[in-house]
């Protein structure tokens, strides 16, 4: 964290590896992500340029331990999600679906073999990952997946559609949820490329348009019609939904360390923008006004980073809960939603350039703000925790 940003300190709890962790993200953001991304965000379009960059930084796979992944500690793993958030959102997301997700998905549920299988190459990025969960009728849902699976011989017939699902159009590796019809069992089904890099027959993915946030990551839309996947690819520790859900606990707090570095990007940048413009004779950062946004933003975001801290700390002693992490998803993306609007507004006309960076945080915002749980889902969560009361089905 920067002095602007670190008001409480907290810089000081890091030990020197995660120090060195975190600037040597902060260092390959600033140098390799910042020059190029707005052009990039700006046609929509991925910077594969970037991705042997990425292989070299020594971060893909974070908290793996062995299979050439650099095994590390939560805080460490949540710091690299914060500084790659704060400089941007969509490289950050190819490295939560690659990392945590994927990998993450192979490293708890697959067999020792499977894990020697993919993993390796994916910690090089020589293989790109994906996650194929979220379907078109199945978003905060997603336990009433429909996509099924069918055990044909030493296969299986997988059917449906999946959206939203990041890296799908250029993935080697992609995890595909379906419902086993033997046993109505959800399970992971991991499909990759043919030889001659191809897709199998039966996969179409077809990149969303229209974007008008995380315009950097190609998010499609994937249709499976009879895709044939060899039995020896279902991940044989995935066995239902909860299994699925012990993948996303393990990752859930990433979107709120996300969240704290968009915060910290919108807030550094109306910091800087209020100390070098003047308006009526004299710098803006001089109005009463415009201090007091600044005070709030800055108390709102010690708040943000108070509870990633503790999430993290909760989550290294295997104390962190469900709604633990749903508590801190809807609060920080509700905060650093605002904080990127407040930002926005001091900025005035120039809040909507892309040059001055927040306008991109503050749409990348409003995706934070749905995924991993919506704000209205995360409340309702929280508030079953405290009542006994499932409101999601009216009991």
């Amino acid at each position: 964290m920067t002095d602007a940003t670190d008001f409480y300190l907290l810089e000081e709890s890091l030990t020197d590896e995660q120090r060195e962790v975190q600037l040597r993200v902060r260092t390959f953001a600033n140098e390799q992500v910042a020059p190029i991304i707005n052009d990039y965000w700006d046609r929509a379009e991925f910077p594969f340029e970037l991705v042997p960059k990425l292989a070299g930084l020594g971060v893909v796979g974070t908290t793996i331990e062995g299979y050439g992944c650099p095994g590390m500690d939560r805080l460490s793993s949540a710091l690299v999600s914060m500084e790659m958030s704060r400089v941007d959102g969509s490289v950050n997301t190819f490295l939560s679906v690659q990392s945590g997700l994927t990998m993450g998905s192979i490293n708890l549920l697959g067999s020792e073999e499977q894990k020697n299988r993919w993993l390796p190459r994916m910690a090089n990025l020589d293989a790109i990952g994906s996650f194929a969960l979220t379907e078109p009728d199945h978003g905060s849902d997603s336990v009433g997946l429909e996509t099924s699976a069918r055990r044909d011989g030493d296969s299986y017939i997988l059917n449906g559609k999946k959206r939203w699902i990041g890296n799908a159009s250029f993935a080697d590796v992609v995890v595909i949820w379906a419902r086993d019809e033997a046993d109505g069992k959800v399970k992971g089904f991991v499909m990759e490329k043919n030889a001659d890099g191809t897709y199998p027959q039966g996969y179409q993915a077809e990149v969303i348009t229209g974007k008008v946030g995380k315009r950097a990551i190609l998010q499609p839309d994937i249709t499976i019609t009879n895709l044939r996947i060899p039995a020896e690819n279902v991940l044989v520790d995935s066995k239902g939904f909860r299994d699925v859900s012990r993948v996303l606990m393990a990752t859930r707090g990433n979107a709120s360390w996300e969240a704290l570095g968009h915060a910290m990007a919108a807030y550094e940048a109306a910091l800087a923008y209020s100390l070098q413009r003047r308006q009526f004779g004299k710098q803006i950062a001089g109005f009463q006004l415009v201090q007091n946004k600044l005070a709030n933003m800055l108390a709102e975001l010690t708040a943000m980073q108070l509870i990633c801290f503790r999430i993290t700390n909760l989550q290294e002693a295997g104390k962190l809960t469900g709604p633990m992490s749903s508590m801190a998803k809807m609060h920080t993306a509700k905060k650093a939603r605002w904080i990127c609007s407040e930002a926005r507004d001091m900025l005035g006309g120039n809040g909507l350039l892309l040059e001055y960076q927040v306008a991109r945080h503050m749409t990348d915002m409003e995706v934070v703000y749905t995924y991993e749980g919506t704000d209205s889902i995360q409340s309702l969560l929280i508030g079953r925790e405290i009542t006994g009361i499932n409101a999601l089905k009216g009991e």
